[in-house]
């Protein structure tokens, strides 16, 4: 039942959150920011470590590209903002992005600004992974396990958030470091609240 449960997590929606984000202002442009939404740090969760491989045609970004959005919080009716351009960079996504005019979106846009916000998450499915045995290498010898590793997966949405998870990741931040903290307690205790308060 657990391995079922897994498996259909695994293959639904999932979230990752990235706090104290690398979102900084692009000189020249009112209300666009560039950010990294993603990374390679390994991601607790409840089956384990995940991990999103970044390596050339893991990450399939048509859909940001094409209609990608940024939502707050990752609530949907909440759409604060357009992606204008996402790509990948030293392992990471990296997206360029703009806030709409509309008062709701300011509020957030202003957040950012001041700092208040620093927070980055993606919303993503994942078609392909690759599972490491403890002590194994991956087929490519870049990560050991015991971990799964996405090797196919689509973002379909940026959010800016109040409570992010993976440290690397976000707005106005430097591009390199990790603190190597696992915010697995956080995502347990919000799936909980969730359920024990309906939201």
């Amino acid at each position: 039942m657990e391995k079922q449960s897994k498996q259909t997590q695994m293959k639904g929606s999932l979230e990752r959150f990235l706090p104290s984000g690398a979102i900084r202002a692009v000189e020249g442009q009112e209300r666009v920011v560039e950010l990294s939404f993603s990374s390679e740090e390994p991601y607790s969760r409840w089956w384990g470590v995940e991990i999103l491989d970044h390596t050339e045609g893991c990450m399939d970004l048509t859909r940001l590209n094409e209609i990608g959005c940024v939502l707050f919080n990752h609530k949907r009716d909440q759409v604060i903002g357009q992606v204008l351009k996402a790509w990948n960079e030293n392992g990471r996504g990296m997206a360029r992005i703009r806030f709409d005019e509309d008062e709701a979106s300011d509020v957030i846009y202003k957040k950012v600004q001041s700092g208040t916000l620093k927070g980055v998450s993606v919303g993503y499915s994942v078609d392909s992974w690759e599972e490491i045995m403890p002590g194994k290498k991956s087929a490519d010898g870049r990560f050991t396990g015991p971990c799964e590793v996405a090797k196919k997966w689509t973002p379909f949405e940026i959010s800016i958030v109040s409570v992010p998870a993976d440290p690397t990741v976000g707005v106005g931040r430097e591009m390199t470091g990790s603190t190597g903290r696992s915010w697995g307690y956080f995502e347990k205790q919000l799936k909980l609240n969730r359920i024990r308060y309906g939201k």
